[in-house]
């Protein structure tokens, strides 16, 4: 069976951050292949800061290239919006029987778990492999407490990665060349596309 870990996010744009943690995934975590699960809406986000479901699709897979390991998924275009993670691993789970799933997170999202749709029946069914991230600090919430004390957590120790994308928005919004943050091919189809700039 592959293990696949499930990279869900809204790749606002997908930059070097993104692909060294999957990269780390797959090299050192135990995991088959990471696959990006483009967001077309968060329900914890704004929507309207995003670009374009698939202009950020295209860049995952711009970045990515022919990496066998990697691939970048649109599962949850075709899905009821907003996307919750627990209806996206059903649904593959049911269509990929074959395939264990996972979820890959950032030790910051860890801690919002009380938050999420289904939780319960989530960490029941699927394990998590979570990377550090700085400044994260877990809230005092008992319920948050007894939902990671029964969850499958498997914490790796990939480097700290402190970029993000509203740094690299907001670096391309002041004129800033932001490219040694980017995938080559990415950062071409950006500025091609003036992406960003206002």
């Amino acid at each position: 069976m592959t293990k696949i870990g499930l990279y869900f996010g809204s790749f606002n744009p997908v930059h070097i951050g993104h692909i060294a943690i999957a990269g780390y995934m797959t090299e050192f975590a135990g995991l088959d292949q990471v696959w990006f699960v483009v967001s077309p809406h968060n329900p914890l986000k704004k929507k309207e800061t995003l670009l374009a479901d698939h202009q950020r699709l295209y860049m995952v897979q711009l970045a990515l290239g022919d990496n066998d390991k990697m691939k970048a998924s649109d599962i949850e275009f075709n899905l009821p919006a907003p996307s919750y993670s627990i209806d996206t691993l059903t649904y593959l789970t049911e269509k990929y029987p074959k395939n264990i799933f996972c979820l890959i997170m950032g030790e910051d999202n860890l801690f919002t778990l009380h938050r999420w749709k289904n939780v319960n029946e989530l960490v029941k069914n699927y394990s998590f492999y979570v990377y550090p991230r700085p400044n994260s600090s877990k809230p005092d919430s008992p319920i948050l407490d007894k939902i990671l004390s029964v969850a499958d957590i498997h914490k790796v120790k990939a480097p700290m990665m402190d970029i993000s994308g509203t740094f690299i928005r907001n670096g391309i919004k002041s004129g800033k060349n932001m490219s040694y943050f980017l995938a080559p091919a990415v950062w071409k189809y950006i500025d091609e596309m003036h992406f960003y700039e206002k």
